[in-house]
C-alpha cells in the first residue's frame, strides 16, 4: 500500500507526501513550504519525484520551483497554477494521474478558485482536496459561484462513505464554532466537536477526516438537507449553501 506522511507546515497548513514502497515513487501534495517538504523527504529517505497541485494559491503551489531544483520532479497541476509556476502537464477533471502502479482520478472542485482539483485514490480510499472542503468546513468562495462550488461539493459527496480525506489547513475548531451557530440541534455534531477540543488540547491534528462524519456534521455538504433549509433559506441546495458561505464569511 501507498504509504501517506502529514506534517504541518506554515501557520496552518499540512503538508503531505505520498509514497509508493514499489516504485519508490514520492509524491508532493502541494508545496506551501519547499523547506520543510524536502526535510520530511530526506528524513523518510524518500525523494521527490512528482509534485500534484490543488490550486494556484502561493500556500499550495509556492515551493514548486524550489522542489523542482532539489530533487527535479516534474509538476502536475490545473491551468491556473501557471500563475506562478511553470507545470508539466495541466490537469482537468476526468483526468489520471499515476504514482507507481496507483491511479489518482482528478475531479473538478472549483469554488475556492475557479481551476481547483483534487485527487481521489480510490485504491487506497483517499481523497487530497486541498481548501475545497475542510473538517466541518469549507474554502471561501474567492474565485467561483455558489452553484459552482456546491456542484463541486456535490462531487467530493458522491465518494465512498468511507474515504479519508485529507485536507490542508487545520481550522477545525473555528469552523466547529460556526458548525453550532449553522446546525445547533445536531447531536452527532456536538459530539464530533467535543472531540475535536480534546485533540488539539493535546495539540493532535484533525486531519484527515472521513466523509462519512462529514456528511453527518459538516453543514456545507448538508445544503441539501431540509433542516439546514429551514433555518438558513434558499429553494435550491445552491441557494442555501450560499447563504451558509455568506454565514461564516461574515461569523
Amino acid at each position: 500500500m501507498i504509504e501517506i506522511h502529514q506534517f504541518p507546515c506554515l501557520s496552518d497548513n499540512y503538508g503531505f507526501l505520498v509514497h509508493d514502497p514499489a516504485s519508490g515513487e514520492t509524491a508532493a501534495i502541494d508545496t506551501p513550504d519547499a523547506a520543510e517538504y524536502l526535510k520530511q523527504a530526506e528524513a523518510k529517505g524518500w525523494t521527490i519525484t512528482q509534485i500534484w497541485n490543488t490550486h494556484w494559491h502561493p500556500d499550495h503551489a509556492g515551493g514548486n520551483a524550489d522542489i523542482v531544483t532539489a530533487s527535479g520532479a516534474t509538476i502536475v497541476a490545473p491551468a491556473e497554477v501557471e500563475r506562478i509556476s511553470k507545470i508539466d502537464r495541466v490537469l482537468t477533471h476526468g483526468d489520471t494521474v499515476s504514482l507507481g502502479e496507483f491511479t489518482a482520478q482528478v475531479i473538478d472542485v472549483s469554488g475556492h478558485t475557479n481551476g481547483h482539483i483534487a485527487f481521489h485514490m480510490p485504491e487506497a480510499g483517499v481523497a487530497f482536496v486541498g481548501d475545497s472542503v475542510f473538517a466541518l468546513g469549507c474554502g471561501r468562495m474567492f474565485e467561483g459561484q455558489p452553484d459552482q462550488f456546491w456542484d463541486s461539493l456535490s462531487r467530493i459527496k458522491a465518494l465512498p462513505a468511507d474515504t479519508t480525506l485529507y485536507c490542508a489547513h487545520e481550522y477545525t475548531q473555528a469552523n466547529a464554532k460556526f458548525a453550532l451557530h449553522a446546525d445547533p440541534d445536531n447531536t452527532a455534531l456536538q459530539s464530533y466537536v467535543a472531540e475535536i477540543h480534546a485533540k488539539r488540547a493535546k495539540d493532535e491534528p484533525t486531519v484527515p477526516t472521513v466523509l462519512s462524519r462529514e456528511l453527518a456534521t459538516n453543514p456545507f455538504l448538508r445544503a441539501d438537507d431540509p433542516v439546514l433549509a429551514a433555518k438558513w433559506g434558499g429553494n435550491t441546495p445552491a441557494e442555501t449553501f450560499a447563504a451558509l458561505r455568506a454565514g461564516k464569511d461574515n461569523f
